[in-house]
Protein backbone atom coordinates (compact mmCIF):
# COMPACT_ATOMS: atom_id res chain seq x y z
CA UNK A 1 0.00 0.00 0.00
CA UNK A 2 1.68 3.43 -0.72
CA UNK A 3 2.03 6.14 1.85
CA UNK A 4 -0.03 8.62 -0.15
CA UNK A 5 -3.28 5.90 -0.06
CA UNK A 6 -2.47 5.88 3.62
CA UNK A 7 -2.35 9.28 3.88
CA UNK A 8 -5.81 9.81 2.51
CA UNK A 9 -7.34 6.86 4.33
CA UNK A 10 -6.41 8.35 7.74
CA UNK A 11 -6.99 12.12 6.74
CA UNK A 12 -10.63 11.04 5.65
CA UNK A 13 -10.76 9.22 9.12
CA UNK A 14 -9.91 11.95 10.73
CA UNK A 15 -12.03 13.94 8.90
CA UNK A 16 -14.96 12.05 10.45
CA UNK A 17 -13.57 12.82 14.01
CA UNK A 18 -13.18 15.93 13.73
CA UNK A 19 -16.99 16.46 12.48
CA UNK A 20 -17.94 14.65 15.21
CA UNK A 21 -15.94 17.03 16.99
CA UNK A 22 -17.84 19.85 15.87
CA UNK A 23 -20.96 18.59 16.28
CA UNK A 24 -20.30 17.64 20.08
CA UNK A 25 -18.43 20.21 21.15
CA UNK A 26 -20.07 23.85 20.61
CA UNK A 27 -19.93 23.93 24.40
CA UNK A 28 -16.24 24.83 25.47
CA UNK A 29 -16.79 25.01 29.29
CA UNK A 30 -14.79 22.97 31.69
CA UNK A 31 -17.70 21.13 33.11
CA UNK A 32 -18.64 19.45 29.22
CA UNK A 33 -14.61 18.96 29.04
CA UNK A 34 -14.52 17.03 32.55
CA UNK A 35 -17.83 15.26 32.83
CA UNK A 36 -19.84 15.89 29.86
CA UNK A 37 -22.55 17.82 32.30
CA UNK A 38 -23.62 14.39 33.03
CA UNK A 39 -25.44 13.98 30.09
CA UNK A 40 -24.20 10.96 28.31
CA UNK A 41 -25.99 8.00 27.46
CA UNK A 42 -25.02 4.80 29.08
CA UNK A 43 -25.33 2.13 25.84
CA UNK A 44 -22.96 4.64 24.01
CA UNK A 45 -20.41 4.95 27.12
CA UNK A 46 -20.72 1.40 27.38
CA UNK A 47 -19.69 1.04 23.27
CA UNK A 48 -17.51 3.03 23.30
CA UNK A 49 -15.32 1.47 26.81
CA UNK A 50 -14.63 -1.59 24.86
CA UNK A 51 -12.40 0.53 22.26
CA UNK A 52 -10.78 2.44 24.71
CA UNK A 53 -10.60 -0.98 27.01
CA UNK A 54 -9.02 -3.00 24.21
CA UNK A 55 -7.18 0.04 22.59
CA UNK A 56 -4.04 -0.49 19.71
CA UNK A 57 -2.59 -3.24 22.80
CA UNK A 58 -5.38 -5.62 22.03
CA UNK A 59 -5.53 -5.12 18.25
CA UNK A 60 -1.43 -5.56 17.61
CA UNK A 61 -0.35 -7.41 20.66
CA UNK A 62 -2.20 -9.76 21.35
CA UNK A 63 -2.78 -11.65 18.26
CA UNK A 64 1.00 -11.38 18.14
CA UNK A 65 1.37 -12.91 21.48
CA UNK A 66 -0.77 -15.90 20.27
CA UNK A 67 2.42 -17.75 19.09
CA UNK A 68 4.06 -18.00 22.44
CA UNK A 69 0.75 -17.52 24.97
CA UNK A 70 -1.78 -19.49 23.25
CA UNK A 71 -5.45 -18.04 24.51
CA UNK A 72 -3.78 -17.75 28.07
CA UNK A 73 -4.53 -14.34 28.00
CA UNK A 74 -8.30 -15.56 28.17
CA UNK A 75 -7.39 -16.32 31.96
CA UNK A 76 -6.67 -12.53 32.81
CA UNK A 77 -9.99 -11.90 30.99
CA UNK A 78 -12.23 -13.94 33.02
CA UNK A 79 -10.51 -12.03 35.99
CA UNK A 80 -11.75 -9.51 34.16
CA UNK A 81 -14.88 -10.13 34.97
CA UNK A 82 -14.44 -10.44 38.79
CA UNK A 83 -12.50 -7.11 38.55
CA UNK A 84 -15.72 -5.31 36.94
CA UNK A 85 -18.15 -6.49 39.50
CA UNK A 86 -16.17 -5.30 41.86
CA UNK A 87 -16.15 -1.96 40.64
CA UNK A 88 -19.60 -1.79 39.50
CA UNK A 89 -20.87 -2.41 43.10
CA UNK A 90 -18.46 -0.78 45.28
CA UNK A 91 -16.32 1.74 43.62
CA UNK A 92 -19.03 3.47 41.42
CA UNK A 93 -21.51 3.65 44.02
CA UNK A 94 -18.92 5.32 46.18
CA UNK A 95 -17.77 8.02 43.46
CA UNK A 96 -21.13 8.73 43.11
CA UNK A 97 -22.30 9.23 46.54
CA UNK A 98 -19.48 11.71 46.78
CA UNK A 99 -20.09 13.44 43.82
CA UNK A 100 -16.40 13.29 42.70
CA UNK A 101 -14.88 14.94 39.28
CA UNK A 102 -11.67 13.37 40.13
CA UNK A 103 -11.70 10.58 41.83
CA UNK A 104 -8.41 11.13 43.80
CA UNK A 105 -10.73 13.21 45.86
CA UNK A 106 -11.75 10.39 48.20
CA UNK A 107 -8.21 10.54 49.06
CA UNK A 108 -8.36 14.06 50.17
CA UNK A 109 -11.45 12.91 52.04
CA UNK A 110 -10.13 9.69 53.53
CA UNK A 111 -6.86 10.41 54.76
CA UNK A 112 -5.44 14.09 53.71
CA UNK A 113 -3.45 16.16 51.15
CA UNK A 114 -0.51 14.25 50.70
CA UNK A 115 -2.52 10.89 50.21
CA UNK A 116 -4.32 12.84 47.56
CA UNK A 117 -1.76 14.46 45.52
CA UNK A 118 0.55 10.98 46.07
CA UNK A 119 -2.72 8.99 44.22
CA UNK A 120 -3.60 11.65 41.65
CA UNK A 121 0.64 11.89 40.92
CA UNK A 122 0.59 7.71 40.43
CA UNK A 123 -2.42 7.75 38.24
CA UNK A 124 -0.71 10.64 35.80
CA UNK A 125 2.47 8.53 35.83
CA UNK A 126 0.56 5.75 35.30
CA UNK A 127 -1.15 6.86 32.31
CA UNK A 128 1.42 9.11 31.05
CA UNK A 129 3.29 5.51 30.58
CA UNK A 130 0.02 3.80 29.39
CA UNK A 131 -1.08 6.38 26.79
CA UNK A 132 2.46 6.19 25.59
CA UNK A 133 2.48 2.45 24.99
CA UNK A 134 -1.04 2.59 23.21
CA UNK A 135 0.61 5.69 20.71
CA UNK A 136 3.80 3.94 19.74
CA UNK A 137 1.96 1.24 18.52
CA UNK A 138 -0.22 3.62 16.18
CA UNK A 139 3.04 5.57 15.49
CA UNK A 140 5.52 2.30 14.05
CA UNK A 141 2.81 1.44 11.68
CA UNK A 142 2.22 5.06 10.55
CA UNK A 143 6.43 5.26 10.05
CA UNK A 144 6.00 1.37 8.60
CA UNK A 145 3.60 2.30 6.35
CA UNK A 146 4.53 6.26 5.29
CA UNK A 147 6.77 8.17 6.95
CA UNK A 148 10.08 5.54 6.73
CA UNK A 149 8.80 5.11 2.52
CA UNK A 150 8.91 9.28 2.37
CA UNK A 151 12.67 9.01 4.30
CA UNK A 152 10.78 10.74 8.10
CA UNK A 153 11.98 9.82 10.96
CA UNK A 154 10.26 8.38 13.35
CA UNK A 155 9.47 10.91 15.61
CA UNK A 156 7.75 12.53 12.70
CA UNK A 157 4.97 9.76 12.91
CA UNK A 158 4.83 10.31 16.40
CA UNK A 159 3.86 14.03 16.22
CA UNK A 160 1.13 13.26 13.59
CA UNK A 161 -0.44 11.07 16.02
CA UNK A 162 -0.02 13.12 19.08
CA UNK A 163 -1.21 16.27 17.05
CA UNK A 164 -4.08 14.25 15.77
CA UNK A 165 -5.64 13.57 19.24
CA UNK A 166 -5.54 17.42 20.03
CA UNK A 167 -7.12 18.55 17.27
CA UNK A 168 -10.75 16.83 18.40
CA UNK A 169 -10.16 16.90 22.17
CA UNK A 170 -9.12 20.13 22.63
CA UNK A 171 -12.53 21.87 23.08
CA UNK A 172 -14.94 19.71 24.68
CA UNK A 173 -12.78 16.88 26.36
CA UNK A 174 -15.21 13.57 27.37
CA UNK A 175 -18.33 15.25 25.73
CA UNK A 176 -16.90 14.60 22.54
CA UNK A 177 -14.83 11.38 23.66
CA UNK A 178 -17.72 9.46 24.02
CA UNK A 179 -18.45 9.90 20.62
CA UNK A 180 -16.07 9.54 18.94
CA UNK A 181 -15.00 6.47 20.81
CA UNK A 182 -18.02 4.73 19.49
CA UNK A 183 -17.03 5.28 16.29
CA UNK A 184 -13.60 3.82 17.31
CA UNK A 185 -14.53 0.61 18.68
CA UNK A 186 -17.14 -0.14 15.62
CA UNK A 187 -13.93 0.85 13.23
CA UNK A 188 -11.94 -1.85 15.69
CA UNK A 189 -14.11 -4.78 15.71
CA UNK A 190 -14.60 -4.60 12.17
CA UNK A 191 -11.25 -4.55 11.06
CA UNK A 192 -10.42 -7.69 12.72
CA UNK A 193 -13.84 -9.14 11.59
CA UNK A 194 -13.02 -8.43 8.03
CA UNK A 195 -9.86 -10.18 8.60
CA UNK A 196 -10.39 -13.23 9.69
CA UNK A 197 -13.28 -13.44 6.68
CA UNK A 198 -10.54 -12.75 4.37
CA UNK A 199 -8.03 -15.30 5.58
CA UNK A 200 -10.72 -17.91 5.84
CA UNK A 201 -12.08 -17.45 2.16
CA UNK A 202 -7.87 -17.17 0.84
CA UNK A 203 -7.50 -20.94 3.10
CA UNK A 204 -10.90 -22.19 2.15
CA UNK A 205 -11.94 -22.52 5.15
CA UNK A 206 -15.33 -23.34 6.50
CA UNK A 207 -16.09 -21.50 10.22
CA UNK A 208 -15.58 -25.68 11.76
CA UNK A 209 -12.21 -25.81 9.56
CA UNK A 210 -10.95 -22.75 11.34
CA UNK A 211 -11.69 -23.77 14.53
CA UNK A 212 -9.86 -27.44 13.89
CA UNK A 213 -7.14 -25.49 12.29
CA UNK A 214 -6.38 -23.13 15.50
CA UNK A 215 -6.79 -26.31 17.85
CA UNK A 216 -4.40 -28.47 15.49
CA UNK A 217 -1.64 -26.01 15.28
CA UNK A 218 -1.86 -25.94 19.34
CA UNK A 219 -2.65 -22.32 19.28
CA UNK A 220 -6.20 -22.71 21.35
CA UNK A 221 -5.19 -23.92 25.13
CA UNK A 222 -7.21 -21.55 27.72
CA UNK A 223 -5.88 -22.74 30.79
CA UNK A 224 -2.57 -23.37 32.09
CA UNK A 225 -2.43 -25.43 35.61
CA UNK A 226 0.59 -27.28 35.70
CA UNK A 227 3.54 -25.25 36.21
CA UNK A 228 2.83 -23.45 39.73
CA UNK A 229 6.28 -21.22 38.74
CA UNK A 230 4.90 -20.51 35.33
CA UNK A 231 3.79 -17.06 35.11
CA UNK A 232 0.84 -17.93 33.00
CA UNK A 233 -0.62 -20.30 35.72
CA UNK A 234 -4.55 -20.04 36.58
CA UNK A 235 -4.63 -18.85 40.07
CA UNK A 236 -1.93 -16.27 38.85
CA UNK A 237 -3.46 -15.06 35.74
CA UNK A 238 -6.66 -14.84 37.13
CA UNK A 239 -5.85 -12.75 39.98
CA UNK A 240 -3.53 -10.59 38.56
CA UNK A 241 -6.31 -9.84 35.89
CA UNK A 242 -9.14 -9.28 38.51
CA UNK A 243 -6.40 -6.64 39.91
CA UNK A 244 -5.56 -4.94 37.20
CA UNK A 245 -8.99 -4.38 36.42
CA UNK A 246 -9.95 -3.07 39.41
CA UNK A 247 -6.53 -0.69 39.41
CA UNK A 248 -6.38 0.56 35.78
CA UNK A 249 -10.50 1.11 35.09
CA UNK A 250 -11.80 1.46 38.85
CA UNK A 251 -9.11 3.52 40.33
CA UNK A 252 -8.00 4.88 36.87
CA UNK A 253 -9.68 8.54 36.30
CA UNK A 254 -9.30 7.92 32.62
CA UNK A 255 -11.86 5.09 32.48
CA UNK A 256 -13.63 6.11 35.35
CA UNK A 257 -14.37 9.58 33.77
CA UNK A 258 -16.57 8.11 30.93
CA UNK A 259 -18.42 6.26 33.94
CA UNK A 260 -18.48 9.30 36.05
CA UNK A 261 -20.27 11.40 32.78
CA UNK A 262 -23.51 9.22 32.74
CA UNK A 263 -26.80 10.64 34.36
CA UNK A 264 -26.66 8.46 37.38
CA UNK A 265 -25.26 5.88 39.36
CA UNK A 266 -27.88 3.26 37.66
CA UNK A 267 -27.12 4.04 33.93
CA UNK A 268 -23.28 3.75 35.12
CA UNK A 269 -23.86 0.48 36.02
CA UNK A 270 -25.91 -0.81 33.16
CA UNK A 271 -22.92 0.36 31.53
CA UNK A 272 -20.30 -1.21 33.48
CA UNK A 273 -21.65 -4.44 33.61
CA UNK A 274 -22.78 -4.54 29.40
CA UNK A 275 -19.20 -3.88 28.58
CA UNK A 276 -17.76 -6.45 30.80
CA UNK A 277 -19.55 -9.01 29.49
CA UNK A 278 -18.90 -8.08 25.39
CA UNK A 279 -15.51 -7.66 26.35
CA UNK A 280 -14.81 -11.24 26.70
CA UNK A 281 -16.09 -12.28 23.41
CA UNK A 282 -13.75 -9.37 21.61
CA UNK A 283 -11.17 -10.49 23.23
CA UNK A 284 -11.63 -13.93 21.94
CA UNK A 285 -11.86 -12.33 18.19
CA UNK A 286 -8.58 -10.50 18.62
CA UNK A 287 -7.10 -14.11 20.10
CA UNK A 288 -8.46 -15.58 17.14
CA UNK A 289 -7.57 -13.28 14.59
CA UNK A 290 -3.92 -13.54 16.09
CA UNK A 291 -4.01 -17.72 15.57
CA UNK A 292 -5.75 -16.99 12.24
CA UNK A 293 -2.51 -14.49 11.21
CA UNK A 294 0.15 -16.91 11.98
CA UNK A 295 -1.28 -19.88 10.56
CA UNK A 296 -2.01 -18.05 6.96
CA UNK A 297 2.08 -16.50 7.51
CA UNK A 298 3.16 -20.21 7.57
CA UNK A 299 0.77 -21.47 4.45
CA UNK A 300 2.34 -18.55 2.30
CA UNK A 301 5.50 -18.48 3.67
CA UNK A 302 5.23 -15.42 4.54
CA UNK A 303 8.29 -13.61 6.32
CA UNK A 304 8.90 -15.60 9.52
CA UNK A 305 10.83 -12.32 10.97
CA UNK A 306 7.39 -11.06 10.89
CA UNK A 307 6.18 -11.73 14.49
CA UNK A 308 4.42 -10.69 17.53
CA UNK A 309 4.08 -6.91 17.47
CA UNK A 310 4.56 -6.84 13.40
CA UNK A 311 3.05 -9.41 12.26
CA UNK A 312 -0.59 -7.69 11.74
CA UNK A 313 0.97 -4.53 10.33
CA UNK A 314 3.50 -6.70 8.09
CA UNK A 315 0.73 -8.93 6.67
CA UNK A 316 -1.62 -6.02 6.51
CA UNK A 317 0.43 -3.43 4.46
CA UNK A 318 2.30 -6.17 2.41
CA UNK A 319 -1.08 -6.83 0.28
CA UNK A 320 -1.61 -10.17 1.12
CA UNK A 321 -4.73 -9.88 2.56
CA UNK A 322 -5.94 -7.59 -0.50
CA UNK A 323 -6.77 -3.74 -0.78
CA UNK A 324 -9.93 -3.92 1.40
CA UNK A 325 -8.74 -5.30 4.72
CA UNK A 326 -5.55 -3.05 4.09
CA UNK A 327 -7.46 0.14 4.31
CA UNK A 328 -9.73 -1.35 7.17
CA UNK A 329 -6.44 -2.18 8.77
CA UNK A 330 -5.01 1.03 8.89
CA UNK A 331 -8.93 2.58 10.35
CA UNK A 332 -8.65 0.07 12.96
CA UNK A 333 -5.25 0.49 13.91
CA UNK A 334 -5.79 4.15 13.72
CA UNK A 335 -9.42 3.44 15.87
CA UNK A 336 -8.14 1.46 18.50
CA UNK A 337 -4.80 3.68 19.02
CA UNK A 338 -6.84 6.34 19.66
CA UNK A 339 -9.91 5.13 21.08
CA UNK A 340 -7.59 4.83 24.49
CA UNK A 341 -5.39 7.55 24.45
CA UNK A 342 -7.87 10.51 23.16
CA UNK A 343 -9.51 9.48 26.13
CA UNK A 344 -5.83 9.61 28.27
CA UNK A 345 -5.17 13.04 27.07
CA UNK A 346 -8.46 14.35 28.15
CA UNK A 347 -8.12 12.28 32.04
CA UNK A 348 -4.45 14.01 32.24
CA UNK A 349 -5.96 17.04 32.17
CA UNK A 350 -8.79 16.97 34.04
CA UNK A 351 -6.59 15.24 37.07
CA UNK A 352 -3.75 17.79 36.95
CA UNK A 353 -6.57 20.79 36.58
CA UNK A 354 -8.99 19.52 39.50
CA UNK A 355 -6.10 17.63 41.63
CA UNK A 356 -2.68 20.21 41.30
CA UNK A 357 -4.91 23.44 40.31
CA UNK A 358 -7.90 23.03 42.52
CA UNK A 359 -9.95 24.43 39.93
CA UNK A 360 -13.54 22.90 41.33
CA UNK A 361 -12.34 24.75 45.16
CA UNK A 362 -10.99 27.67 43.82
CA UNK A 363 -12.86 28.51 40.68
CA UNK A 364 -11.23 31.47 38.40
CA UNK A 365 -12.31 33.20 34.98
CA UNK A 366 -9.05 32.23 33.22
CA UNK A 367 -9.57 28.32 34.10
CA UNK A 368 -10.51 27.84 30.61
CA UNK A 369 -7.44 28.86 29.06
CA UNK A 370 -5.20 27.09 31.70
CA UNK A 371 -7.41 24.14 31.05
CA UNK A 372 -6.37 24.34 27.35
CA UNK A 373 -2.64 25.15 28.41
CA UNK A 374 -2.68 21.88 30.29
CA UNK A 375 -3.59 20.07 27.34
CA UNK A 376 -1.03 20.84 25.23
CA UNK A 377 1.50 20.48 27.91
CA UNK A 378 0.46 16.97 28.22
CA UNK A 379 0.24 16.46 24.64
CA UNK A 380 4.05 17.81 24.30
CA UNK A 381 4.81 14.86 27.15
CA UNK A 382 3.50 12.46 25.24
CA UNK A 383 5.46 13.13 22.41
CA UNK A 384 8.74 12.76 24.39
CA UNK A 385 7.81 9.78 26.11
CA UNK A 386 6.88 8.34 22.83
CA UNK A 387 10.14 9.27 21.41
CA UNK A 388 12.09 7.56 24.19
CA UNK A 389 10.42 4.73 24.86
CA UNK A 390 11.62 3.47 20.65
CA UNK A 391 14.76 3.84 22.10
CA UNK A 392 14.74 1.46 25.18
CA UNK A 393 12.05 -1.10 23.71
CA UNK A 394 12.95 -4.68 22.89
CA UNK A 395 9.88 -6.53 24.01
CA UNK A 396 5.97 -7.10 23.25
CA UNK A 397 4.70 -4.23 24.23
CA UNK A 398 1.66 -6.37 25.66
CA UNK A 399 3.69 -7.68 28.38
CA UNK A 400 5.61 -4.57 28.92
CA UNK A 401 2.29 -2.50 29.54
CA UNK A 402 1.17 -4.99 32.32
CA UNK A 403 4.74 -4.60 34.11
CA UNK A 404 4.78 -0.97 34.19
CA UNK A 405 1.23 -0.88 35.58
CA UNK A 406 2.26 -3.55 38.12
CA UNK A 407 4.75 -0.68 39.51
CA UNK A 408 2.65 2.47 39.33
CA UNK A 409 -0.69 1.30 39.81
CA UNK A 410 0.10 -0.86 42.96
CA UNK A 411 0.23 2.28 45.18
CA UNK A 412 -3.12 3.15 44.39
CA UNK A 413 -4.75 0.12 44.74
CA UNK A 414 -2.98 -0.12 48.31
CA UNK A 415 -4.35 3.41 49.53
CA UNK A 416 -8.06 2.43 48.03
CA UNK A 417 -7.91 -0.78 49.78
CA UNK A 418 -6.43 0.06 52.98
CA UNK A 419 -8.88 3.63 53.11
CA UNK A 420 -12.26 0.99 52.25
CA UNK A 421 -11.62 -1.59 53.91
CA UNK A 422 -10.33 -0.50 57.18
CA UNK A 423 -11.24 2.10 59.29
CA UNK A 424 -7.78 3.03 60.32
CA UNK A 425 -6.33 6.30 59.87
CA UNK A 426 -2.64 6.61 58.54
CA UNK A 427 -0.04 9.10 58.87
CA UNK A 428 -1.25 11.25 55.99
CA UNK A 429 2.38 12.87 55.64
CA UNK A 430 4.71 9.52 55.41
CA UNK A 431 2.45 8.28 52.65
CA UNK A 432 4.33 9.18 49.77
CA UNK A 433 7.62 7.37 51.23
CA UNK A 434 5.19 4.55 51.58
CA UNK A 435 3.85 4.91 48.21
CA UNK A 436 7.68 5.12 47.15
CA UNK A 437 9.37 1.93 48.90
CA UNK A 438 6.11 -0.12 48.36
CA UNK A 439 7.19 -0.10 44.03
CA UNK A 440 10.91 -0.43 45.46
CA UNK A 441 10.53 -3.62 47.51
CA UNK A 442 8.32 -5.32 44.33
CA UNK A 443 10.87 -4.75 41.59
CA UNK A 444 13.88 -5.97 44.56
CA UNK A 445 11.63 -9.39 44.85
CA UNK A 446 10.65 -9.48 41.07
CA UNK A 447 14.45 -9.87 40.39
CA UNK A 448 15.61 -12.05 43.10
CA UNK A 449 12.18 -14.26 43.16
CA UNK A 450 13.87 -17.20 41.60
CA UNK A 451 16.96 -17.73 43.59
CA UNK A 452 15.04 -17.27 46.45
CA UNK A 453 11.97 -19.26 46.00
CA UNK A 454 12.94 -22.65 43.61
CA UNK A 455 12.40 -20.95 40.00
CA UNK A 456 8.85 -19.14 41.18
CA UNK A 457 8.22 -16.24 37.95
CA UNK A 458 6.20 -13.20 39.34
CA UNK A 459 3.91 -12.67 36.26
CA UNK A 460 1.06 -10.21 36.09
CA UNK A 461 0.19 -10.60 39.67
CA UNK A 462 3.28 -7.92 40.69
CA UNK A 463 0.82 -5.77 40.78
CA UNK A 464 -0.94 -7.60 43.51
CA UNK A 465 2.31 -7.49 45.45
CA UNK A 466 3.10 -3.73 45.12
CA UNK A 467 -0.74 -3.19 46.68
CA UNK A 468 0.24 -5.48 49.47
CA UNK A 469 3.36 -4.02 49.97
CA UNK A 470 1.79 -0.42 50.14
CA UNK A 471 -1.31 -1.80 52.29
CA UNK A 472 1.10 -3.04 54.81
CA UNK A 473 3.17 0.08 55.02
CA UNK A 474 -0.30 2.16 55.57
CA UNK A 475 -0.92 0.02 58.62
CA UNK A 476 2.26 0.16 60.09
CA UNK A 477 1.88 3.95 59.61
CA UNK A 478 -1.73 3.37 61.63
CA UNK A 479 -0.20 1.78 64.50
CA UNK A 480 2.14 4.59 64.83
CA UNK A 481 -0.73 6.54 64.47
CA UNK A 482 -2.70 4.98 67.41
CA UNK A 483 0.45 4.93 69.56
CA UNK A 484 0.36 8.59 69.17
CA UNK A 485 -3.21 9.31 69.68
CA UNK A 486 -2.84 6.99 73.16
CA UNK A 487 0.05 8.90 74.15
Amino acid sequence: MSPQTVIWIIALYFGVLIFISFLTGKDDSNQAFFTGKKESPWYIVAFGMIGASLSGVTFISIPGWVATNQFSYMQMVLGYLCGYLVIGTVLMPLYYKLNLTSIYGYLDQRFGFWSYKTGAFYFLLSRVIGASFRLFLVAISLHLAVFEQLGLPFWVAVLVAVLLIWVYTFKSGIKTIIWTDTLQTAAMLLAAFATIWVIKDKMDWDFGGMTSAISDAGYSQWFFWDDWNSDRHFVKQFLAGMFITIAMTGLDQDMMQKNLSCKSIKEAQKNMFWFSVVLVFANILFLSLGAILFLFRDSIGFDSAAAADKLFPALALSGELGMFAGVLFIIGLVAAAYSSADSALTALTTSFCIDFLNMEKQPKESDRTTRKLVHIGFTILLFLVIVIFNAINDESVVSGLFKVAGYTYGPLLGLYAFGMFTKRQTQDKWVPLVCFIAPLFSYILQANVADWFDGYKIGFELLLINGIFTFSGLWLLSMGNAAQAKA
